[in-house]
């Protein structure tokens, strides 16, 4: 018999891979079983640390906020003798003068310059002044003219008190009465227009002597020995007389030996400063090797409203003239303290009045409202309410009340006794 046709592939019967395939589930379905059981038990894990943590982090914060806050505490010291206030303050010259122009004109030759020192009536500049000139040369003219009016009405006086002597003298019937006293008016008329020449030479004379004065001041003198520390004006420049805003200075001259020193002291110092007129150390620009003695001369012995502080100058010799004007300097004094105690500013609080956290033996607080003296800004002074020897506490918070116990820890165990600062 003929062999049968071979089938289409689509008709073909499968091959045998069925253990193949089974083998390979089961290992899926295994590794999927695993990994489940990894991620189930990374969960409880994860959970449990967390659960953990949690419960210790909140034991612990339980743990300290039931312990006592910690807090800084220091010893309150006997305030010393006394103490350095350093206050800022700034140079100025003995004397400050700024020159101006008296006469119109023009600058003809400037004969300083700046840091050129100079001496009391030394010539500075010189200023040519046509007008003044021409109005000098006038005034004279007219004085030469009213001089010789005075010589004309003095001929005319002369002639009219002798002629009136004349008629005066004659005998009665000679001339009637009204020629005589008609030259007797002539003749006080001419004594009188001589008297008004006479003044009119004075008037003259006087203006004469004006202008002549006005043209010393062609010559820019030096009113004090100094040093000229500006110069305002050039060859040519055109200068009017006078100081108002219109017009400019010509020179600056200052005088700085001796150099005063001005300082706003604050008013919590100010009554000190009155009384005592202690000495001061002045230090210019930190640098150590510049310091220069002085003490206070004067003050304006007024508070300034505004600031709340009291001008002080003190005089300073500056025999070698290394102090200028304008420079910022640091001035010490030594002030006499009151009897009292110090604590570092730290310390005090305001509720709302000042007050200072005692702090017992058993670490128990107890606020009490004191009186300041001298706050230096590190150090304050109590005079009152806070006795030597007593713990404070520093930089406390505004949950801690009186009767609350804290956490001490002294920062200094050793009270001092100073005698000066």
């Amino acid at each position: 018999m003929p062999a049968d046709p071979p089938l289409p592939n689509d008709e073909q019967p499968p091959k045998k891979m069925l253990d193949y395939d089974f083998r390979t589930g089961s290992r899926m379905s295994i590794f999927a079983l695993v990994l489940a059981g990894v991620l189930v038990a990374g969960f409880f894990y994860v959970n449990a640390e967390r659960h953990y943590k949690t419960n210790k982090l909140a034991a612990t914060t339980r743990e300290e906020m039931s312990r006592p806050p910690p807090v800084d505490v220091v010893l309150a010291k006997s305030s010393p003798l006394t103490h350095r206030l350093v206050l800022p303050g700034e140079t100025a010259a003995w004397h400050d003068s700024k020159i101006y122009a008296r006469v119109n004109g023009y600058v003809k030759k400037w004969l300083v310059d700046i840091g050129d020192p100079v001496s009391e009536g030394q010539v500075l500049a010189l200023i040519e002044t046509p007008e003044l000139d021409a109005q000098l040369q006038a005034a004279r003219a007219k004085l030469s003219a009213a001089e010789a009016e005075v010589n004309v009405k003095q001929a005319k006086d002369d002639f009219a008190k002798s002629t009136y002597e004349r008629w005066r003298s004659s005998p009665q019937g000679v001339v009637s009465d009204q020629e005589r006293e008609s030259k007797k008016a002539a003749a006080i008329a001419a004594e009188s227009e001589l008297v008004a020449a006479k003044a009119q030479v004075t008037l003259d004379k006087a203006d004469v002597d004006r202008l002549t004065s006005l043209t010393e001041f062609k010559q820019v003198k030096a009113p004090f020995g100094g040093t000229i520390v500006e110069r305002d004006i050039d060859l040519g420049d055109l200068v009017t007389a006078g100081s108002g805003s219109g017009t400019s200075a010509l020179f600056r001259v200052v005088q700085s030996r001796p150099m005063r020193v001005f300082v706003d002291v604050p008013q919590s110092a100010a009554d000190r400063l009155l009384t005592d007129a202690p000495e001061a150390d002045i230090a210019v620009g930190g640098d150590a090797s510049r310091h220069y003695e002085g003490k206070v001369s004067r003050t304006s012995r007024a508070i300034d409203p505004r600031s709340r502080t009291l001008r002080v100058e003190i005089d300073i010799a500056n025999a070698a003239s290394r102090l200028v004007p304008g420079l910022y300097v640091e001035a010490k004094f030594s002030l006499k303290n009151a009897i009292g105690v110090q604590v570092p500013a730290a310390a005090l609080s305001f509720r709302p009045a000042p007050q200072v956290a005692v702090v017992d033996n058993k670490n128990v607080v107890e606020f009490r409202d004191v009186k300041i003296g001298v706050d230096d800004g590190n150090v304050v002074q109590i005079e009152s309410g806070l006795k030597e020897g007593e713990r404070v506490a520093l930089n406390l918070s505004s949950q801690i009340v009186s009767g609350m116990t804290i956490e001490a820890h002294d920062l200094d165990t050793s009270p001092r006794n100073d005698k000066e600062s």
